[in-house]
């Protein structure tokens, strides 16, 4: 179900679903998850905010996750955040050509047209904006997205501050990145796989020519090939 505070005016509430709250959601699907496979541990994955999501709460419940990966890892800016030029509401309104140019941020002109394959962009957005039942009442349909993780960066990881731990994550993580992410460049990545110190084992992939949403572009089959790699490759025996 949606936060009520949904429903409202953005500027009637403070920003909305903070990590924790996203953390504790993510346990209850976890908690449901290994009771309906009646299995004691499950593979986790995080995507940009989700990292933070995923991390946070594999420091806590290690027990229950069996290998971690964590593609595109939120973590301490080296440069400033951009200012915010209002008060943060309890969520933001995004437009599809928002998301489009925010995609392509950062990708050279000239690898624009063939990064992204015909009709993906289009079948995504549609399928996403779906999912707010309010987006169709904006012209153009707008979709509602929560600010917590807008305030949590803010006062986290642009003011160059830890979330969580990822010392605590004690078990086999994988971290994913593309070269011309732009929401989250790939230093971020390497001083995040930095601060893994008790992992039993840690890979860092840096994936070329692709963004931020690497999954769906033309170079994805690299990135589910050495996802799929590593969930389906058996822990060293030293390690088990």
């Amino acid at each position: 179900t949606r936060p009520p505070e949904m429903s409202q005016p953005p500027e009637a509430n403070k920003p909305i679903v903070s990590t924790k709250v996203a953390a504790h959601d993510l346990g209850a699907a976890v908690d449901y998850i290994l009771h309906k496979r009646k299995v004691t541990k499950i593979n986790l994955m995080g995507w940009s905010w989700g990292t933070s999501i995923a991390g946070s709460y594999t420091t806590e419940h290690n027990d229950k996750i069996e290998k971690l990966v964590l593609y595109a890892p939120q973590w301490i800016r080296n440069e400033p955040a951009p200012p915010s030029a209002t008060p943060l509401g309890a969520y933001r309104l995004v437009s599809k050509d928002s998301a489009k140019a925010r995609w392509l941020k950062g990708v050279a002109q000239d690898k624009q047209a063939d990064l992204i394959p015909p009709g993906v962009f289009e079948a995504w957005a549609t399928a996403t904006w779906a999912t707010d039942p309010e987006a169709s009442k904006h012209n153009p349909p707008m979709l509602r997205a929560p600010n917590g993780v807008m305030e949590d960066s803010a006062n986290t990881y642009g003011a160059g501050k830890a979330l969580y731990d990822p010392g605590k994550i004690t078990v086999p993580t994988l971290l994913l990145h593309a070269e011309w992410d732009a929401d989250l460049p790939s230093y971020q990545a390497q001083a995040y796989f930095a601060q893994l110190k008790n992992t039993p084992y840690k890979r860092l992939i840096e994936l070329s020519e692709g963004t931020h949403t690497v999954m769906m572009e033309k170079n994805r089959m690299q990135f589910f090939h050495e996802l799929m790699g590593f969930l389906d490759e058996e822990r060293p025996l030293a390690l088990k």
